[in-house]
């Protein structure tokens, strides 16, 4: 059994004035080669716009580029004509870059700040059409269950081109949640916010954890938690 955990203050942190990104994964100038991916997740950033802040247009292909949004108002801005926003809290959004496309994250607002959780995943196969696809779910949606809001089959979520799955949840204090975990795959989760107990493991606000070769992911809130799931192929 194996619950590699990192707590908040072990975790890459960037200050970029208009800017502020914590990199779970080698990304940019950050090389680490204990953590360079987990099965198909390559990048994990927690990233905050201060307001008004436009992340520039920048290029990329063969990479699904995930979105969570935590806080406020997520604008996005392609050349692939791409969905409109901006997003609200609780949203996810897909960016299939496969072919190559160009992209911008941005603070919708002026006067508030705006947090949110980047992934990338690496598609099963090069080369795909550049797409973008989108989803609000609301608090209630994701309250004391994990809530799949992008996974490899679609259906209700977001699709991504490759077998993994995304999941969110706010846990309230005393409640608990499980996810089975079948063998050859693992779960990276991070505690947004928050308490829990991980199969018997403390994990706070700012930790997060890669879990693999255990039969399933029991999740134990000592206090109201937002919490983020990711479950990928490691074989």
């Amino acid at each position: 059994m194996t619950i590699k955990i990192r707590h908040d203050d072990q975790i890459n942190d960037v200050e970029g004035g208009w800017f502020r990104a914590r990199w779970h994964y080698s990304f940019d100038s950050y090389r680490d080669p204990e953590y360079a991916s987990f099965g198909s997740l390559r990048v994990f950033n927690d990233d905050r716009l201060i307001p008004g802040a436009i992340w520039p247009m920048h290029p990329h292909r063969d990479i699904e580029g995930l979105t969570y949004v935590v806080e406020g108002l997520f604008r996005h801005q392609d050349d692939v004509g791409g969905a409109p926003g901006p997003l609200p809290a609780g949203s996810v959004q897909r960016m299939t870059l496969g072919s190559g496309a160009r992209h911008s994250e941005q603070n919708a607002s002026e006067t508030e700040g705006m947090r949110f959780i980047q992934m990338w995943i690496m598609p099963r196969e090069q080369g795909l059409p550049p797409s973008v696809e989108q989803k609000v779910f609301s608090i209630e949606d994701r309250t004391d269950t994990l809530l799949k809001v992008i996974s490899g089959d679609g259906g209700d979520a977001v699709l991504v081109h490759q077998d993994a799955d995304v999941f969110v949840s706010r846990l309230t204090a005393g409640n608990a949640a499980k996810h089975d975990l079948p063998s050859g795959r693992g779960v990276y989760l991070y505690v947004i916010e928050g308490d829990v107990t991980v199969n018997g493991e403390r994990m706070q606000t700012g930790s997060a954890a890669q879990i693999r070769d255990e039969p399933s992911v029991a999740i134990e809130a000592a206090a109201d938690s937002e919490l983020i799931l990711i479950d990928v192929a490691l074989t």
